[in-house]
């Protein structure tokens, strides 16, 4: 077995769990990884527990701010492979060990998830995510499908995920960008998955590797208290279904047949998230134009 070498980055900016989360990074039994903290805290604290491991990771500040230092982080990686990991979660010891093998399978697959738990505070596990009984593959086509007609991330957070340096570096710095519309307020992590997969494979292994802390005390972008683009959450799902349709991924029947979803969720949400309704307009205004084509053809 080969052995490429693994970046696993680390955007930075909440401390209270930053150590179990490096600590994770540091216990890999995958012998070829290089651990990368981009810090953006506004104290030293994250600095001050670099300094303990600094013979084992590269450290740098950054005075960029979420979706940038995400990005600025991973393009700052030298591995083949890159793992994302964020300041609260944890690894499995044997998660960079699953994943790169997974990877060495097949060139074909440009990016890797697996199940994952959800953990508190006090890390008791408070739900298992696993949305497929069996490790398998599937075409990138069809796990946009199927986030998109069933407005689901099933994925999880980019803790959950493996993929091809190379593979970032054709896309650039749009990584959150798919086709006409910026997901960077809100689904920036399906437009990731979307961008870093396409035209390729996606392996699923049916082992829980990460575990995602949710901490509703926590400043993190899953609680719609600190995060004030909370609603794009929700609207992107309808620009992301318009999008797809837009590049053939998804039919203008199948568009057509998303209607009362569509509804549904804008009636629910729109009055909270005024976004939601904008989106909800967009995707009326495609099928009106969709229908007029067509009448037009006839």
């Amino acid at each position: 077995m080969s052995y490429p070498l693994v970046s696993i980055v680390i955007p930075s900016y909440k401390t209270a769990h930053f150590e179990a989360c490096l600590r994770s990074a540091l216990g890999q039994s995958y012998p070829n990884i290089e651990i990368l903290v981009s810090d953006n805290c506004p104290s030293s604290a994250i600095q001050e527990i670099c300094q303990r491991y600094s013979q084992h990771l590269i450290y740098q500040r950054n005075s960029a701010l979420r979706e940038q230092n995400v990005l600025t982080a991973m393009f700052a990686a030298k591995g083949a492979f890159i793992k994302p990991l964020f300041d609260d979660d944890i690894l499995h010891p044997f998660c960079i060990e699953r994943m790169v093998a997974s990877m060495n399978m097949d060139p074909e697959i440009q990016l890797v998830f697996s199940a994952s738990q959800v953990i508190n505070v006090d890390n008791e596990r408070t739900e298992t995510r696993r949305p497929y009984e069996a490790s398998g593959s599937m075409s990138a086509r069809d796990m946009q499908r199927s986030m998109v007609l069933g407005m689901r991330n099933f994925v999880g957070e980019f803790s959950s995920i493996m993929f091809r340096r190379e593979r970032l570096w054709q896309i650039g710095r749009h990584l959150f960008r798919y086709h006409n519309h910026d997901c960077t307020l809100g689904l920036a992590d399906v437009a990731a998955y979307f961008n870093l997969a396409a035209d390729g494979k996606v392996f699923y292994i049916d082992e829980e590797l990460s575990y995602f802390r949710h901490d509703q005390r926590l400043q993190s972008n899953s609680n719609p208290n600190s995060n004030p683009n909370f609603g794009y959450c929700f609207s992107d799902y309808i620009d992301l279904l318009i999008e797809s349709c837009d590049v053939g991924i998804v039919t203008p029947a199948e568009l057509q047949v998303m209607q009362p979803t569509v509804d549904d969720v804008a009636a629910r949400l729109s009055g909270v998230f005024p976004m939601v309704g904008r989106s909800q307009q967009r995707f009326h205004s495609v099928l009106a134009s969709q229908q007029q084509a067509a009448g037009a053809s006839v």
